[in-house]
């Protein structure tokens, strides 16, 4: 999707003598938030981008992605009315592609290098990296800083597995060059990439197959939510091989752990991602890594050396278009300001948009009553919403602790990451359910389902014996106060 480069660097004199507010290293999410909250502040901003601004959610993520999704749906539920289908009825899938990338076309000025130097932040072209604790060097050119922040991002990881050169190799960068639609597709990996591209491209025709080596999809996710897409992503037509891996590639083949072969000559990888630290001299910045090669920060996004901040993927942090975001909001803040805020790791939401949806927060909350932590559960099948749509699969689920306060949740239905954001303010304040309960929602949504979750531990909590007590004794004070 990054196509040839075609944006130029500002004119930047390489005889300025004052330092820059703030450097920031790489123009995706992470960044331009960065750039844009500092250059808001009013400091000197200079942002310094190899590609093109917008990152992997612009180019090989969020948009695209979500466009395909949205096509594939409707190819599924018969709406052909995006001119997509030949006269057969079978989906076009060159105007697939073209469609995606007329939606990234459309969202890309909002990240372009004018969108940037509107805010104003100075935006240059080309490798960067530091040539010490103060300082980075572009084409030959030194730049001194106050502050900088990293966000370089992040890469598909792909493995080296004999044979997986004689397979045309797709990740979820390279996946959005597709000419044509596969005739069949191996999916290594069934997180919420592999599901999401793996159902897509499943309902657009191709027949796919999703090798996981665990014993379930979306490992992450509550079992009930992994479960029921394990079931919608059969009924689409996708074989689900789990607790198998691929050890070979053979032209045409792969063969799996247990004996068994696939037969396709193509390979989506869909492993995990890789942070992008090679070539950014964080040696000579005094910028330090953990064990898994990710930048090492504190809460506050700081790195080891106290002038060099971090944002996004490269800090190993849940990675997410959001979470990049708020870190680049944060990091910024910090660095210009001196303000100390810090990463709210426990409330950070995630959304697989496979259909159903599933949305969450929180995770490897054991909800069995351990430590006073338990879950309200509302199957969608009491949610009239979903029982007009015919969408009754799903649930709403919601963890509490000892007090009631919420502290994780999981949603799995249609727009389930919109139901999921009342849950997650919930927790960022440490609400209770029955401040949900006692919110006026609107009806009829599929936001009642967690409305009716926290409504159940509120009548549960009314059906205690104090509280039935309470009751008693102001019923008898009301009757008493109006006996005449």
């Amino acid at each position: 999707m990054v196509t040839a480069l075609d944006w130029t660097s500002d004119d930047v004199s390489a005889t300025r003598s004052d330092p820059w507010d703030l450097v920031v290293l790489g123009g995706g999410t992470a960044g331009i938030v960065a750039a844009k909250t500092a250059a808001g502040l009013g400091a000197d901003v200079l942002l310094i981008e190899r590609e093109r601004p917008g990152g992997d959610c612009l180019w090989t993520g969020c948009v695209p992605s979500k466009a395909l999704l949205s096509i594939a749906h409707d190819a599924v539920a018969g709406r052909h009315g995006r001119g997509l289908t030949r006269p057969g009825g079978e989906v076009e899938f060159s105007a697939v592609m073209q469609t995606v990338h007329g939606v990234v076309a459309t969202i890309e000025p909002i990240d372009s290098p004018e969108s940037l130097r509107s805010t104003g932040v100075t935006v240059i072209h080309g490798e960067v990296r530091f040539d010490g604790p103060r300082s980075v060097v572009v084409d030959g050119t030194s730049f001194v800083f106050r502050n900088a922040v990293i966000a370089a991002g992040s890469s598909p990881f792909v493995p080296a597995l004999d044979g997986l050169d004689t397979m045309t190799v797709l990740t979820s960068d390279s996946v959005w060059d597709l000419e044509s639609l596969p005739a069949s597709l191996l999916v290594l990996g069934a997180g919420s990439i592999g599901c999401e591209l793996g159902q897509a491209l499943a309902r657009l025709g191709s027949d796919v197959t999703i090798v996981e080596s665990g014993n379930r999809i979306l490992p992450r996710e509550d079992e009930d939510a992994a479960e029921s897409i394990t079931s919608a992503l059969i009924a689409d037509g996708v074989t689900l091989r789990l607790g198998v891996s691929v050890e070979s590639f053979r032209p045409g083949a792969a063969q799996l752990s247990d004996g068994s072969v696939v037969e396709t000559d193509t390979v989506l990888v869909s492993v995990g991602r890789r942070p992008r630290t090679a070539g950014l001299g964080l040696e000579e910045a005094g910028v330090s890594l953990t064990e898994r090669g990710f930048i090492e920060v504190d809460p506050r996004l700081r790195t080891s050396n106290r002038r060099i901040w971090a944002a996004g993927d490269i800090t190993g942090h849940p990675q997410f278009t959001h979470v990049a975001g708020s870190h680049g909001s944060m990091a910024a803040t910090n660095a210009v300001l001196g303000l100390r805020r810090s990463v709210d790791l426990a409330t950070i939401p995630r959304v697989t948009y496979t259909h159903p949806e599933v949305a969450a927060f929180g995770v490897g909350l054991q909800h069995d009553g351990t430590d006073g932590i338990h879950a309200r559960t509302v199957g969608h099948d009491e949610v009239d919403r979903a029982i007009a749509e015919g969408q009754t699969d799903g649930f709403s689920r919601i963890v509490l602790d000892r007090k009631q306060r919420v502290i994780g949740a999981t949603i799995v239905g249609p727009r389930a990451g919109e139901s999921l954001a009342e849950v997650v303010l919930a927790a960022r304040h440490g609400l209770r359910a029955r401040d949900i309960a006692a919110a006026m929602h609107a009806y009829p949504t599929y936001a009642d389902g967690v409305w009716k979750a926290a409504l159940a531990q509120l009548q549960e909590d009314l059906a205690s014996p104090w509280a039935r007590r309470a009751v008693r004794v102001l019923l008898r004070l009301r009757r008493w106060l109006t006996r005449s």
